[in-house]
């Protein structure tokens, strides 16, 4: 007879929406299908007008990145400050976050997942959304 106590398994921490999703690649890819689709859209383009897209992708891969859950950390402006000067309507917020949704539907991320990235970003239309 052994006298060791079993341990129970291990359980790993369940995998952040960030790794659910791809990580690195899978946002990178998911951004720039997103800029070419708001980009491409009459209703958004002024809003870029005179903007380092470049420069504005990069910060985008950051934050949506940490938003899902990544350990690199954000160091961006806030919402509130990089948004304030745009007079974002709700109409236009809502064209992104169409957008973004379609970006994601089209690397192959599932409704479900779609639901639970909507659910981290929209509290942040309150930030956004000046006019």
């Amino acid at each position: 007879m052994s006298d060791t106590v079993p341990t129970a398994p291990s359980k790993s921490p369940a995998p952040t929406l960030f790794e659910q999703l791809g990580g690195e690649p899978a946002v990178s890819a998911v951004v720039d299908i997103f800029y070419d689709r708001v980009l491409g859209d009459p209703d958004l383009e002024s809003y870029f007008s005179g903007v380092d897209v470049d420069h504005l992708r990069h910060h985008q891969r950051r934050f949506v990145a940490q938003a899902l859950g990544a350990q690199r950390p954000y160091s961006g402006r806030s919402m509130r400050k990089a948004h304030e000067h745009l007079s974002i309507t709700q109409e236009a917020f809502g064209r992104v976050v169409d957008h973004l949704g379609a970006a994601l539907a089209e690397v192959g991320v599932d409704a479900a997942a779609i639901d639970a990235v909507a659910e981290v970003l929209l509290p942040l239309k309150q930030e956004i959304v000046t006019a």
